[in-house]
C-alpha cells in the first residue's frame, strides 16, 4: 500500500475541516482508505497559472479544478480588483464552454465576485472564448473569466483570466494576482452570492460580436466567389456552433455543410479521441463528409473555439491538412495584401508570432515592409504587444498551435474570425483560377520553403513532472554542440535570458520575459526548441528546417527532403 508523505497528508487534513463541505470531506476520507495514490496526486501541489491560465483535472484537492480552487483564485482576483480600482465598482464578465461542470463552476465564480461587491455579466449559456475577450472591452469590464480546458481530455477544466484590454493576464498583474491568491486561506473565500449584482447576457452581445467578426474577417471575396465555394465545418462538440455558422451566413456563404454527428455540444466528445484540431484524427468525419459533397475547404475548431484546423485541396485535388504555421502564413499574407491594396501600409504596422513558430513569418514582414515582433508562446503576449505599442497598427498574428488573431478587436486567438478569413482566402484564390494550396506554394517559392515538425512527450503525475524538469536541466547545463551533423551556432536560454554564440562564446541578453524555453540554431539554418507545456504534462520539441523551392512543380520532392531532415534531427536527439 502506498504511503502518503507527511507534508502532503497535512495538506489533505486541512481539507477535513468545517471550511469544506461534507461531500468533499467524505470523498477525501474514502480516498485515503481506498485510493491513496490518487489522493496524493490531488494534493501534492497547488494548481499553477501557466501560459493559458489554470487548467487541470476536475476533482477534490489543491491540484484539481473544483469550487474551492476556483473560489480561491476568484477571491484573490476580487481583492486585487478592489486594490487596483479603489474608486470604482469593478465589473467582470464570465463565459464557459461545453465541459462537464463548466456551467456550475461559472456560477460559483460569479457568486464569489458578487459576494465581493463586483458587478458580473454572466453568459446565459456556453459561448466561444473569443467572444469573451471581445465582451470584456465591449462591456467596459475590468476583467473577464472563461471556464475552459481548450482541447484537453474530458476530465479537465480550466480558468483563464482576462484584463481590461481583452487580453489574458500578463505582467505585472499576473504575478500580483497570484501573490494575492497564495496569501489567502480557503476560509477567506466569500461564496454567498449577491444575485442583484449578477446580470445574464446572451444574444445582444452575440450579434455585435458576430458583426465585428464579419467586418474583420472579410478580405474581398465577391458574392460569386462565395457562391462557388463549398465548405465543411465541424465544431467537434464544442462552443463554436454558437458563432461560426451564423458568422459565415452573415458573410454571405451559403454552401456550408456541418458535421451533424459533432454539432451538439458534449463534454464527453464522443466521436473523437481528442477534440484537438491539431490531431488529424479529430477531422476524420469532416474529411469524409467533404469527399461526399466535394468540398473545397474543411475547418474544425476546438471546444472553446480559439483554435482551428484547416484542410484544403492540394495539386492532386486531394484534401490535405495544413499545419498551424501554414495556415498562419496564408492568413497573414492575405491580410497584408489587403492592407497594401487599400494603401494602409505606412511604415507603422506590425505582425506577430512566437519563438517556437515558423521563422518564415519574418520573411513576409520584410517583403511588405512591416515590423515582425516575436514573443513567448501564448496569445497573451501578442495581445500585450498591442497594449505596449499603441503607436503601431496590428495587422494580425498567430502561432504554430493552430491559433490566429485578425486585427485587435479580439485580444486572443479567435477561430470565429479566422474561420471566415480562411474561407475568404479559399473563395478568392479559387475565383482567380488558383487555390489556397497553390498560393501557399507560391509563398514558398518567393520567401523560402520552411517546414516544421512538433514532437510532444507526455509525462504524467509526480514522476513525470520531475522527469520533464530533469530533461530541461540536462539540456541547459550541457547544451548540444552539434545536431544531425550541423554545428550549433547559437543557443538561447529564455529562463536565464541569455543568447550565446556557440562559436565565439559571446553572450547577449534576451529582452523578453523569462520562460522555460531553450532554442538551438544550427549552421545549416535549422532551429530546434524545447519547451515544457504550461497547462499539460508534456514537454514539446519544435523543429524548423528550410531550403529554397525553385519551382512549384518541385514541391513534393523538396518537401520529402525537408521531412527527412526533420526526422533525422529528431533521431539524432533520440526523440524518435
Amino acid at each position: 500500500m502506498i504511503h502518503i508523505e507527511p507534508k502532503i497528508l497535512d495538506r489533505i487534513n486541512s481539507w477535513l475541516t468545517p471550511t469544506f463541505d461534507e461531500d468533499t470531506q467524505a470523498f477525501i476520507k474514502s480516498s485515503i482508505a481506498n485510493d491513496p495514490e490518487d489522493i496524493q496526486e490531488s494534493f501534492y501541489k497547488d494548481l499553477e497559472f501557466g501560459t493559458g491560465g489554470m487548467r487541470g483535472i476536475m476533482g477534490v484537492g489543491t491540484n484539481r479544478i473544483n469550487k474551492y480552487t476556483l473560489g480561491k483564485s476568484t477571491q484573490g482576483l476580487s481583492d486585487y480588483l478592489h486594490k487596483q480600482f479603489p474608486n470604482e465598482t469593478p465589473k467582470a464578465v464570465i463565459a464557459y464552454d461545453c465541459r462537464h461542470n463548466s456551467k456550475t463552476l461559472a456560477k460559483v465564480v460569479a457568486d464569489v465576485f458578487s459576494a465581493n461587491g463586483i458587478e458580473v455579466y454572466l453568459f446565459e449559456d456556453l459561448r466561444a472564448t473569443p467572444e469573451l475577450s471581445f465582451a470584456v472591452k465591449h462591456l467596459n469590464c475590468h476583467c473577464g473569466i472563461v471556464l475552459t480546458a481548450s482541447h484537453n481530455p474530458p476530465e479537465y477544466n480550466g480558468y483563464k483570466v482576462y484584463w481590461q484590454d481583452g487580453g489574458q493576464l500578463v505582467p505585472p498583474h499576473d504575478s500580483a494576482v497570484i501573490n494575492m491568491i497564495n496569501a489567502l486561506d480557503y476560509a477567506d473565500i466569500k461564496f454567498e452570492a449577491n444575485n442583484s449584482l449578477i446580470k445574464y447576457i446572451g444574444e445582444d452581445v452575440d450579434n455585435i460580436f458576430i458583426d465585428a467578426s464579419v467586418k474583420n474577417g472579410c478580405v474581398g471575396a465577391t458574392d460569386a466567389a462565395k457562391d462557388d465555394l463549398t465548405i465543411v465545418f465541424t465544431s467537434l462538440h464544442g462552443t463554436s456552433i454558437t458563432a461560426v455558422p451564423e458568422t459565415l451566413k452573415r458573410a454571405g456563404y451559403k454552401n456550408v455543410h456541418i458535421v451533424k454527428e459533432q454539432e451538439v455540444p458534449n463534454g464527453d466528445f464522443p466521436t473523437v479521441k481528442s477534440p484537438n484540431p491539431e490531431e488529424p484524427a479529430a477531422l476524420k468525419m469532416a474529411l469524409e463528409l467533404a469527399e461526399k459533397v466535394n468540398a473545397d475547404i474543411v475547418i474544425g475548431t476546438d471546444p472553446d473555439c480559439d483554435r482551428l484546423g484547416v484542410a484544403v485541396r492540394n495539386a492532386d485535388n486531394e484534401l490535405q491538412l495544413l499545419n498551424g504555421n501554414q495556415t498562419m502564413l496564408m492568413m497573414t499574407d492575405f491580410l497584408l495584401k489587403q492592407w497594401k491594396a487599400e494603401n494602409k501600409i505606412k511604415g507603422k504596422e506590425f505582425i506577430a508570432s512566437t519563438i517556437v513558430s515558423t521563422p518564415m513569418l519574418s520573411k513576409l514582414a520584410e517583403a511588405y515592409n512591416v515590423e515582425s515582433k516575436i514573443v513567448l508562446t501564448g496569445f497573451k503576449w501578442i495581445a500585450k504587444l498591442i497594449h505596449d505599442f499603441p503607436e503601431l497598427d496590428f495587422v494580425g498574428g498567430g502561432e504554430e498551435s493552430f491559433g490566429f488573431m485578425v486585427g485587435d478587436f479580439v485580444r486572443d486567438k479567435d477561430a470565429v474570425t479566422s474561420t471566415l478569413l480562411a474561407c475568404e482566402i479559399a473563395a478568392i484564390t479559387k475565383s482567380q483560377g488558383s487555390s489556397f494550396f497553390n498560393e501557399l506554394l507560391n509563398l514558398y517559392t518567393e520567401h523560402g520553403f520552411y517546414k516544421e515538425k512538433l514532437i510532444s512527450l507526455t509525462k504524467k503525475g509526480i514522476e513525470g513532472a520531475e522527469e520533464i524538469k530533469q530533461m530541461m536541466v540536462d539540456a541547459r547545463e550541457t547544451p548540444l554542440k552539434e545536431i544531425n551533423g550541423s554545428k550549433v551556432v547559437k543557443f538561447e536560454d529564455y529562463d536565464l535570458s541569455i543568447s550565446k554564440n556557440m562559436l565565439t562564446g559571446e553572450e547577449s541578453t534576451i529582452d523578453i520575459p523569462k520562460s522555460n524555453v531553450l532554442i538551438y540554431y544550427t549552421e545549416d539554418g535549422s532551429q530546434i526548441a524545447l519547451r515544457p507545456s504550461g497547462t499539460e504534462p508534456k514537454i514539446k520539441f519544435y523543429v524548423s528546417v528550410n531550403t529554397k523551392l525553385d519551382a512549384v512543380e518541385n514541391f513534393k520532392q523538396t518537401e520529402t527532403l525537408l521531412d527527412t531532415k526533420a526526422e533525422d534531427i529528431l533521431k539524432d536527439m533520440k526523440l524518435i
